[in-house]
């Protein structure tokens, strides 16, 4: 029944990576002749808000990722990784855009004029997008203060000094010079105005007939006015208030309500200013301020380590030469920064997981001890289950935690800008009288696509065993683009 469930349990798992590895070749022919993008450089002001593996955007989609800071002749210099089949033009222009009010930054580009020359790998972005900042802002509102306090200091300077009042007195003894002068020519001129006067009323003599059906019509307006601007309790109207006296009446209401809003606001304002209340503290208690921007920077700090946390997957499976048996392994890898991370792997091994019990039996049987310890050793084909933290420390990365089920240690060489790695593992100890040693040599000869070759249980040489495999591995970055392609069933 063992031997079933083993064969059962090997031809799931033969299934299962099959099936991702037919989605992992999906994946990988369409990456091989793409390469791997291609990398440009520009120089900002500053890189306040930005961090490496930030989103590089153009349109509102990321093209990129940053891929490196450091200062070049006094500015920041950010080094860019492009997705292959987004070109940049010799007219490109980068800038950056905060992305909240606690800091964070994104990069952005402007790809330039199509039918120009193309930026080539490690070239230069020249040219500076200027885009508005928060601080930007406050600058502005403060230039706009300053000139609303320059133009009432000067009312203040002006009108309300004794050489303004005396302008003042000036300017009203010219209106009544004016008003006096006015006077005079109405007098002098009077015998014009009579004739005018009587020129009018012959007019108006004539024109009797026309004039009275004006006057009716005029009547009639007045009439209509007078419906319009009715109060509710005019008879005829049905409480029913005219359009334009509702109209007033709710501009009043609104009046009164915009006058009892600005009383309130003078209030919490009056209040803001003597320090009372949460605002007034805020405004006011100098170490109240710190403590919120200390607080303000260590969200935005969490908040750009969520953003800049990367999962990879990796899915492996080695022949083992002597044994002639298949070991499989589903790795999952959670990257918080470049220089470290979590994994954590289940392991389907054909030698199974080996458990140790020791027993202690008392017993009457003549033909045996009277107590005597029994040591057993039971092979079952349970998964084996990693989990360990890693650190990177220039070519070398260090791993120590739980592998393949017991305690073990780690240490990898990366080579040719990681393409080639050399990964040893020590565990098992208490297996077996020596623990387990694995070697193994791995190269990405396809972009995610690693081919391992090695030995197994080096210090136990009847244990002893050589292997050869395939890995396939990749990150969400990559999971975004392979599950469009997923059949809709899923």
């Amino acid at each position: 029944m063992a031997e079933v469930s083993k064969a059962a349990k090997v031809g799931v798992m033969t299934i299962v990576l099959a099936g991702a590895a037919y989605g992992g070749y999906r994946f990988v022919s369409r990456d091989v002749g793409g390469g791997s993008g291609y990398r440009v450089w520009a120089t900002l002001p500053d890189a306040i808000g930005v961090s490496p593996q930030s989103r590089v955007m153009i349109s509102g989609i990321q093209v990129g990722v940053v891929d490196k800071i450091s200062l070049y002749n006094g500015q920041a210099r950010i080094d860019i990784k492009m997705s292959p089949d987004v070109p940049l033009y010799e007219d490109a222009a980068i800038g950056k855009r905060a992305t909240s009010l606690i800091g964070e930054s994104f990069v952005v580009l402007s790809p330039g004029t199509e039918g120009k020359p193309r930026i080539p790998d490690e070239g230069r972005v020249l040219y500076y997008i200027d885009e508005p900042t928060i601080q930007s802002m406050q600058g502005q509102v403060a230039e706009i203060l300053k000139d609303v306090k320059t133009v009432t200091e000067t009312l203040r300077n002006t009108v309300g000094s004794e050489n303004g009042q005396e302008r003042l007195a000036q300017i009203l003894d010219n209106l009544a010079e004016v008003t006096e002068q006015m006077n005079a020519t109405v007098r002098e001129n009077r015998a014009g105005v009579t004739q005018t006067i009587n020129n009018i009323n012959q007019i108006t003599g004539e024109s009797g007939p026309r004039l009275r059906e004006i006057l009716r019509n005029v009547e009639q307006v007045t009439r209509d006015i007078r419906t319009m601007t009715a109060a509710a309790e005019v008879p005829g109207r049905n409480g029913q208030p005219g359009e334009l006296r509702s109209a007033a009446e709710r501009v009043g209401r609104a009046t009164e309500s915009l006058e009892s809003a600005l009383k309130h606001v003078d209030s919490v304002a009056a209040r803001v200013d003597r320090g009372e209340g949460t605002l007034g503290r805020i405004t006011r208690d100098e170490t109240l301020i710190n403590e919120v921007e200390t607080v303000v920077e260590n969200v935005g700090e969490l908040v750009g380590g969520l953003s800049r946390f990367q999962t990879v997957v990796g899915l492996r499976t080695d022949y083992n030469f002597l044994a002639n048996t298949i070991k499989s392994y589903v790795e999952l890898r959670l990257q918080p920064a470049e220089d470290k991370y979590y994994v954590v792997e289940l392991v389907n091994d054909p030698r199974g997981k080996t458990d140790f019990q020791q027993i202690d039996i008392d017993t009457t049987n003549p033909n045996e001890p009277a107590h005597y310890r029994e040591v057993r050793t039971i092979t079952t084909n349970a998964f084996r289950f990693s989990f360990q933290f890693a650190k990177r420390l220039g070519p070398f990365t260090g791993r120590f935690g739980i592998k393949e089920s017991t305690g073990g240690l780690g240490l990898d060489l990366h080579l040719l800008d990681d393409r080639f790695e050399l990964r040893q593992d020590l565990f098992g100890f208490g297996e077996e009288l020596s623990p387990r040693w694995r070697v193994a040599l791995a190269y990405e000869f396809i972009r995610k696509l690693w081919l391992l070759g090695g030995m197994d249980d080096i210090l136990n040489a009847d244990r002893r065993d050589y292997f050869i495999g395939l890995q396939l591995r990749f990150n969400d970055a990559d999971l975004k683009t392979v599950l469009p392609f997923a059949p809709s069933s899923f």
